[in-house]
């Protein structure tokens, strides 16, 4: 039991927590809620330990939860990433502090093994300059650096740290138990952690389209990595978490272009032919040769090993006053840039990535651009008739017949103009980044843990196919800072770049956009003394959108075990069922309207997960 000296004491504490670092916000704050999670009959009178769902965002002086627990609980299916939070607060300073996973024992003798359980630390990051009125001037937790000690532990401060279980595919369904292990100079504490797995499994591939922004060239920067065997060692491991979390980058093949090459013909070459054999003549001379066994080789490896599920295809001028030396308007211009295109495109039908591909050229257009958008589109259309046209951009009379792929803000989007449009055969991704600020979920260090999670269950109400975000590494910005790279660990401010800032302009965007991982935590300051060969440092928003993928899964999974004819369920039994597959309003309303706690979600998950693991039997 925990002593009422420490219990008050760390109270008093989390009372006063907000005022101690100058929190300021025009709305009762996420961080210092205090109606969740229990307290484990594991901790003593000296550390008290609680554990807590994922979904929150545990304050360092939030008090000790009085309901107590048993045991750290995690559901999953095989396949499946999922973690929860066990907290540690010493009522003193402790030292050599250690934390370590064992293996899982389930049905029969099987086990997870100890390295499908990972221990990792929540690391607080200090907000100074909230996000908007959600967000206060404390510290959040956001970054998950793997758990190396032994650390030290301050008083009365929460420290928790990350369970996060995989359930391989292979392992039967049922319960499986374990201990997380902590110890510590004069402490010593076996956690007991079980696991219920589901008798599912989620497949490699999303089926939630993703579309995230990630600039190698930083990596190589912070992580001071010239050898080009050491890039790519470094660049799996991001691929890695990529595919880990169910995100898929713009581009998963950096520096690795396929080699383009035109026929050059001088006039003289059609001397002695007739107007008509000589425009042929140059005319033939206008296809491309495209060597692509590079490009091929490396997209089919990243695609093969981390399963991603898009990426964004470039085509070379569009728009352009020339293209390969010929004038726009012109004949040669029109038969160069469609020969390029229909040469681009049938390779990958070749290659079964037709669909996987998505042309990006053009980002959030004012009214003004309208006609050049609409003229590139034109130009596309002719070229590569069966690639994905996406825009970052709401739905306008303007826009009509441009993109077949729409990508509007979270807070654009209008439900009725889709369906229209969805009738006529268009698709609908969309994005957040440094706006909507609230009351919409966004992708701010201070903002609920559940944003990101309760996203995509939006995104399956709306019937919406996929999610953008336009950076995952944003670690600085050259105007913020134009002599010396950002720590992030250390300014969460995401700062603008473009707009007319000036260098040594400071001019915010959000805490955490376009950042989800962070650089290893020797690579912080971008100066390490010696190459950094390290993946990324995960975050909780990460966490959350590769639990939010999950979700969408989930439901997919559903609907498809209820669509075949040979479940043997009655008409009753479906439509009991398919209620399942609308989104309740506990979890969301609207693209405003959203939970903050993350119960509604997971128990949503527990009904969804036993219906699916029925209908697998």
């Amino acid at each position: 039991m925990l002593s009422k000296p420490c219990l008050w004491g760390c109270v008093f504490l989390a009372v006063l927590g907000g005022a101690a670092f100058g929190a300021r916000h025009t709305e009762p704050c996420i961080l210092f809620s205090e109606d969740y999670g229990e307290r484990l009959e594991s901790g003593s009178d000296t550390v008290a330990l609680w554990w807590a769902s994922s979904g929150w965002k545990v304050a360092r002086d939030r008090a000790v939860p009085t309901r107590t627990g048993k045991a750290v609980w995690i559901e999953l299916a095989r396949n499946e990433r999922e973690a929860a939070q066990l907290v540690v607060q010493p009522c003193s300073d402790l030292t050599g502090f250690t934390a370590t996973a064992g293996p899982l024992t389930g049905p029969g003798g099987s086990q997870i093994p100890a390295e499908c359980v990972e221990v990792l630390r929540v690391r607080y990051v200090t907000v100074e300059r909230p996000s908007d009125g959600w967000g206060a001037s404390a510290p959040w937790p956001d970054p998950l650096p793997p758990f190396q000690g032994p650390l030290a532990l301050s008083a009365n401060k929460n420290q928790p740290l990350w369970i996060r279980v995989y359930a391989p595919k292979e392992v039967p369904s049922g319960v499986y138990e374990g201990t997380i292990a902590l110890r510590a100079n004069g402490f010593a504490a076996d956690i007991p952690l079980r696991v219920r797995v589901y008798g599912f499994e989620l497949p490699d591939r999303a089926s939630c389209t993703t579309a995230f922004g990630f600039n190698a060239n930083t990596v190589y920067q912070y992580q001071g990595l010239i050898d080009p065997e050491a890039r790519r060692l470094v660049l799996d491991k991001y691929w890695a978490s990529f595919r880990d979390h169910r995100i898929t980058p713009y581009c998963s093949t950096p520096g690795i272009s396929p080699a383009v090459s035109w026929t050059k013909r001088a006039p003289e070459a059609c001397a002695g032919l007739s107007p008509e054999d000589a425009r042929l003549f140059q005319e033939n001379a206008l296809t491309p040769a495209i060597d692509w066994a590079d490009w091929d080789r490396e997209m089919q490896r990243t695609f093969d090993t981390f399963h991603f599920n898009s990426f964004r295809l470039g085509i070379p001028g569009i728009n352009a006053g020339e293209y390969q030396g010929f004038p726009a308007g012109s004949r040669e211009y029109e038969l160069a840039f469609n020969t390029y295109g229909n040469t681009v495109q049938e390779h990958l039908r070749e290659k079964g990535l037709l669909d996987e591909a998505y042309i990006y050229w053009y980002d959030e257009p004012a009214e003004s651009d309208y006609p050049a958008v609409m003229q590139g589109f034109r130009q596309l259309q002719a070229a590569v008739p069966d690639i994905a046209l996406m825009l970052t951009e709401q739905i306008e009379p303007g826009l009509i017949g441009g993109p077949n792929l729409w990508c509007p803000l979270i807070s654009a989007y209008n439900h009725e103009k889709a369906e229209a449009r969805r009738n006529a055969g268009e698709h609908f991704w969309w994005y957040v980044c440094t706006v909507p600020k609230k009351p919409y979920p966004g992708l701010f260090i201070d903002h609920p843990a559940t944003d990101l999670r309760a996203w995509l269950w939006q995104t399956w109400m709306y019937g919406i196919e996929g999610i953008l975000i336009w950076h995952s590494n944003l670690w600085t910005t050259g105007m913020a800072y134009p002599d010396q790279p950002q720590n992030p660990y250390e300014d969460t401010m995401s700062w603008m770049t473009g707009y007319g800032t000036k260098p040594g302009e400071k001019r915010p965007w959000g805490n955490g956009d376009g950042r989800f991982m962070y650089p290893p935590e020797a690579a912080a300051d971008a100066q390490p003394a010696r190459p950094v060969l390290d993946g990324p440092v995960d975050s909780i928003r990460w966490e959350m959108l590769r639990d939010g993928v999950e979700d969408y899964e989930y439901l997919v999974l559903l609907k498809q075990a209820l669509d075949n004819p040979a479940n043997g369920l009655s008409e009753q039994e479906k439509a009991r069922y398919r209620n399942l597959l609308e989104v309740p309003e506990a979890i969301a309303r609207d693209a405003r309207t959203y939970t903050k706690d993350p119960a509604p979600i997971e128990k949503q998950r527990t009904r969804i997960a036993r219906v699916i693991e029925k209908l697998a039997k």
